[in-house]
C-alpha cells in the first residue's frame, strides 16, 4: 500500500501556521508577552540603531496585517512594560527587552530544532520557494481587495 503526501493548500498552510503559532504563544505566555508584542519587539531588538516609531508600526502592520492603531497600541504596551524606550520619535530596546528577546529566542530555537529537524534541505528549499510565492500573491490580492 502506497500513501501519497498531501498537497499543499491554504488549509495545510493555515494548520501549520496555527500549530507553530500556538507553540510560540505558549512560550511567550510564560513571560507575560503576546505574539503581537514580540513582533514589534523584534523590529526594535534586531535594529543596530534606534528605529523610528512609524517604521516599527509599519513593520507590525505589514507582518500581521493589523490596523495601524492596533500596532501603535502594541508599541505603547512595550513602552509601558519597559521593554523599549523612546528617544523623541525613535525607539530603542532596553536591557530588559533585550533579555526577554534573547530568552524567548533561545527557547524558540530549541523547539524549532525539534520541529524542523530531520527535514531534508531540498524539501525545506522547495517549501521556502512555495511559501514565498504564496506570500507574494496573497499580499498582492490583499492590496487589490483593500484598494
Amino acid at each position: 500500500m502506497t500513501t501519497t503526501a498531501p498537497s499543499a493548500d491554504a488549509r495545510a498552510l493555515g494548520l501549520a501556521h496555527y500549530a507553530a503559532r500556538g507553540v510560540l504563544e505558549t512560550v511567550l505566555a510564560r513571560y507575560g508577552t503576546t505574539f503581537q508584542q514580540m513582533i514589534a519587539l523584534r523590529a526594535v531588538a534586531t535594529a543596530e540603531t534606534p528605529v523610528e516609531r512609524g517604521e516599527v508600526v509599519g513593520y507590525v502592520v505589514d507582518s500581521l496585517k493589523a490596523e495601524a492603531a492596533e500596532a501603535d497600541a502594541v508599541v505603547e504596551e512595550l513602552l509601558a512594560g519597559g521593554l523599549i524606550a523612546a528617544e523623541a520619535s525613535r525607539l530603542r530596546v532596553t536591557d530588559s527587552g533585550r533579555e526577554l528577546f534573547a530568552r524567548t529566542g533561545s527557547e524558540q530555537k530549541e523547539i524549532s530544532a525539534r520541529i524542523w529537524g530531520g527535514i531534508p534541505a531540498e524539501d525545506l528549499a522547495a517549501a521556502g520557494r512555495v511559501l514565498s510565492l504564496v506570500t507574494e500573491r496573497a499580499n498582492r490580492e490583499l492590496a487589490t481587495l483593500s484598494a
